[in-house]
């Protein structure tokens, strides 16, 4: 039984899901996108100061070869084969920066996470090489306004500020990578011939790639005065990178010789899984942050409302390249993981659904989690976080309510913003990420939205995407990516249940309290480089 059971399932796809919160390793049926096993590991996000926000380079990779081995095991005991599984994709958080020495191996620094605020002054000081201080001098380029968001200007801090670093580059020991570079690299053999590669998705996010030409651009290298020998070949998101080698130092070595084939940021990882694949199909990925992209096809098109251009996928070397539209917002999930750790007023991140749940209602209490500053539509750096409309009634289960609001009201700027670049509006939203297992957080989206929500009941697309682009390589070619091959995703519909009037009321609330948010802090440098901020009075 066990030995038919084994055949019937044909070829597997695992998929590394490196997330901002955690690591996931998820196999998958090739032929039926069933989701067949996984592991999930959390990570440790580091504050050291105010506005930085740092993860372990060995830890993240660590808890990749953990999550592999486990979820191999899991899958043995429910006797499949895992020697079926015929290729290995990587998701993973986009901009998050990572240098390392080549001939050891070893992090020259933590990551520095793609949230962080340390950049600031290092924003402002390249601002003033800019023609008129334009920080949108670029977008015609790279897709993307100059901001402490991307690699570019994390890359630039720490050579200006890691001694190890400067060193390491000025020996030709440096090398540069996102967290898809540092953990390609590391699979297939680290020191020992790793392939040091990244795809177009997590380039388009650096700020040094031309998204038209699909290169680095060595203009933007030298704006930035970053050397061009340290960044990995870009590559498309659909081919063999290399095979998967043995960790020696963890014994670690499951999927010894199965290729990594696909590569691609989450955020178009999700747009793949969610299979949106025509020009104008959208997705929203509740995360740590909130995603929503909309497909633009093979023209990259330009905002005139905040959304950044970026690069959706380019499934293969001789495939086209697609763009995408997207609205980034900085802090979704990450507000959850705020009120359980900082505040203390949750034990679970699953909690929130059950106080907000006995609330129905903020109470006219509206919380704008700026902790980050604000991304789109408003590209603030300035901005802070906010609970405004507080009164002696308020308690923590309005303020769980207002938490969840709060995501909503993001998505919905995010949402007016792609209906007003695309002109034709959206007329239902299709959701994916972690959050949308609260059935709260969706009634709440689709009815400040004025539109259904549509929640595949798969949630995993990210690591889904990434298994499609991984199976759908030349030379693995398991999974076929033909619109009639598709498997039909089920799905779960949520459909407003408030009048658009109170609706609107309560969005225009949000942008009241959104602007008390703005303009909080000033950043100088002090004699030491560092980014200090100041309260303004």
């Amino acid at each position: 039984m066990a030995a038919s059971n084994r055949m019937m399932l044909g070829p597997l796809v695992g998929s590394i899901d490196q997330g901002t919160s955690s690591t996931r390793f998820l196999v998958f049926n090739a032929k039926t996108s069933e989701l067949l096993s996984h592991h999930q590991v959390e990570i440790v996000q580091k504050f050291p100061k105010e506005g930085w926000v740092e993860q372990d380079p060995k830890e993240i990779l660590n808890s990749v070869h953990e999550c592999v081995e486990k979820t191999c095991e899991k899958l043995q005991q429910l006797n499949i084969d895992i020697t079926n599984i015929k290729a290995i994709g990587v998701s993973n958080q986009r901009e998050t920066t990572v240098v390392w020495d080549k001939t050891t191996g070893e992090p020259l620094y933590n990551a520095i996470v793609w949230l962080d605020l340390r950049t600031q002054a290092t924003v402002d000081r390249l601002l003033k090489k800019i023609p008129g201080k334009n920080k949108s001098f670029f977008k015609f380029r790279t897709g993307l306004p100059l901001s402490t968001y991307f690699s570019a200007v994390k890359l630039r801090w720490l050579l200006d500020n890691v001694e190890e670093i400067k060193q390491a580059v000025g020996d030709g020991r440096a090398m540069f990578g996102t967290i898809d570079s540092w953990l390609i690299w590391s699979l297939t053999g680290g020191k020992n011939g790793g392939v040091h590669c990244t795809d177009v998705t997590n380039a388009s996010r650096t700020m040094l790639f031309n998204i038209h030409s699909l290169e680095w651009d060595p203009e933007l290298c030298q704006f930035f005065d970053i050397p061009m020998e340290i960044l990995p070949k870009v590559r498309s998101s659909s081919e063999i990178y290399g095979l998967m080698k043995i960790c020696p130092s963890l014994k670690s070595g499951a999927l010894t010789g199965v290729p990594i084939s696909g590569c691609l940021g989450d955020q178009s990882a999700a747009l793949v899984g969610q299979m949106c694949f025509q020009d104008g199909q959208a997705k929203n990925t509740y995360g740590t942050g909130c995603f929503l992209l909309c497909n633009t096809g093979q023209k990259s098109v330009f905002s005139e409302h905040g959304l950044l251009t970026t690069i959706a996928y380019k499934l293969g070397r001789d495939k086209p390249v697609c763009y995408a539209l997207e609205g980034s917002v900085a802090i979704a999930g990450a507000v959850v993981r705020w009120l359980r750790d900082n505040l203390g007023i949750l034990k679970t991140s699953q909690e929130v659904e059950k106080l907000a749940a006995e609330a129905g209602t903020s109470y006219g209490c509206y919380f704008v989690p700026a902790f980050s500053g604000l991304y789109a539509p408003y590209w603030e750096p300035s901005a802070r976080g906010i609970i405004c409309g507080l009164t002696q009634f308020t308690n923590k289960n309005h303020i769980a309510f207002a938490a969840l609001e709060a995501v909503c009201f993001q998505t919905r700027e995010l949402l007016d913003a792609i209906n007003k670049d695309c002109g034709v509006p959206l007329n239902q939203l299709q959701v994916d990420g972690g959050m949308t297992n609260n059935k709260v957080l969706m009634q709440l989206q689709s009815d400040i939205l004025c539109i259904p929500v549509v929640k595949p009941s798969m949630p995993e697309t990210t690591a889904l995407g990434a298994a499609m682009a991984a199976g759908a390589a030349e030379g693995v070619g398991i999974w076929s990516l033909n619109p009639g091959d598709l498997t039909a995703v089920t799905c779960e519909r949520f459909e407003p249940q408030i009048n658009p009037e109170e609706s609107e009321f309560r969005f225009a609330r949000w942008k009241k309290a959104v602007m008390k948010s703005m303009d909080w802090v000033t950043s100088d440098i002090s004699s030491n480089g560092e980014h200090i901020t100041e309260n303004l009075p």
